[in-house]
């Protein structure tokens, strides 16, 4: 959702969740065992940024083959060295996969996007028909305009909603701007950085352990936008 509209969603969700929990104990019980299922890891130093050979582009400037859309139906457009993704009226969040799933990996990709649009990039996600006719639901790497929550991970979809346990609000995302970011999962361990700055270090045991990649143009109502996320330089580098 649009930020503004997110941060007033945000507030109803917590005190709903607060309320409910204070008043059902067995759902402050669910709530307890999802925060003992995700650790917060803080080292001294950080965790130095993914580098090295062996990276593999995702996108070569040329196609989109090894890419497929699902959900909505926002436009996914090749510009130039980027892919273009742009809002469209009504629709639901919409997302651009890999046809092929990962596992243990590191990647790394620039994006750029409009102040007004939230993003996100999917990892380890999955689309399964007999699950709310294939929406896709798993880990999402948040992408918004400063200040803001980038960087750190969303449940799209999974009922979790937050999975960082908490998102302090930062300005690391440079408005207006390319981006650089990086992402390590390993195991069930999932790093992300920004512009080389470390932004989240968690171990999630909840999340699936490989799925797809997917680069998210979020929905927007009819009185809204066009917004647009751009992404290029995508490429990921497989961990054994």
């Amino acid at each position: 959702m649009i930020q503004t509209q997110r941060y007033f969603f945000l507030a109803l969700c917590f005190s709903t969740a607060w309320f409910s929990s204070a008043t059902d104990p067995l759902r402050a019980q669910d709530s307890d065992k999802q925060k003992q299922n995700v650790v917060v890891r803080n080292e001294n130093p950080a965790a130095e940024v993914p580098s090295g050979d062996g990276w593999k582009s995702l996108f070569e400037g040329k196609n989109l083959d090894g890419w497929q859309q699902k959900n909505g139906w926002a436009v996914y457009r090749i510009d130039g060295n980027s892919i273009h993704g742009t809002t469209s009226k009504n629709s639901p969040n919409s997302f651009l996969c890999t046809t092929k799933d990962y596992s243990d990996f590191e990647l790394k990709f620039e994006v750029k996007v409009h102040n007004a649009l939230n993003s996100g990039v999917q990892i380890r996600s999955k689309s399964i028909p007999e699950r709310d006719n294939g929406r896709v639901h798993g880990p999402q790497v948040e992408i918004e305009a400063s200040p803001g929550e980038s960087g750190y991970v969303y449940g799209e979809a999974t009922g979790r909603n937050w999975i960082s346990p908490t998102q302090p609000i930062h300005s690391v995302l440079k408005n207006d701007d390319w981006n650089q970011y990086h992402i390590r999962a390993k195991g069930k361990r999932i790093q992300t950085w920004i512009n080389g700055k470390l932004i989240e270090d968690i171990t999630d045991a909840q999340s699936h352990d490989s799925g797809f990649i997917g680069l998210q143009v979020h929905g927007i109502g009819a009185d809204q936008g066009p917004f647009d996320v751009r992404w290029r330089n995508i490429a990921i580098r497989e961990l054994p």
